[in-house]
């Protein structure tokens, strides 16, 4: 693969993921959804994993923020491509804001599969870690 192609899906796979969290932080459950391949799996310590967009919606339903929150997800790298298929693992801290102002609640690490879906990339898998 070229150095152009590659720099083309790393910045497709950037723009997944930051869609992802911006909509997510907002409470924009459809638009996340919309990044999942029909027949994805969200993987979450300590739970089922989560598969296919019915799935998807009700999680990321009951989890709509009732108060300010960030999810800042840096550090991306693709660790694998193909023309239909890319894996990347991130880092991401999550903060939400309280009555003394902004705290991080969590700190982790995404490993996520993308995969070619009519013609975009969208999350086939996501494998979150948290430290």
């Amino acid at each position: 693969m070229s150095e152009s192609t590659l720099a083309w899906v790393a910045a497709g796979v950037r723009g997944v993921i930051g869609a992802h969290t911006q909509a997510q932080d907002a409470g924009r459950t459809d638009e996340v959804v919309a990044l999942y391949a029909p027949d994805a799996v969200l993987e979450l310590p300590g739970m089922d994993p989560i598969e296919g967009h019915d799935a998807l919606r009700d999680a990321f339903k009951s989890w709509a923020p009732t108060q300010p929150q960030l999810h800042l997800v840096t550090n991306t790298v693709v660790t694998s491509t193909t023309e239909d298929e890319v894996t990347a693992t991130s880092d991401v801290a999550f903060l939400q804001r309280g009555e003394s102002g902004w705290a991080v609640q969590l700190v982790g690490h995404y490993d996520d599969t993308l995969r070619r879906h009519e013609g975009v990339w969208r999350l086939h898998r996501r494998s979150t870690t948290f430290q």
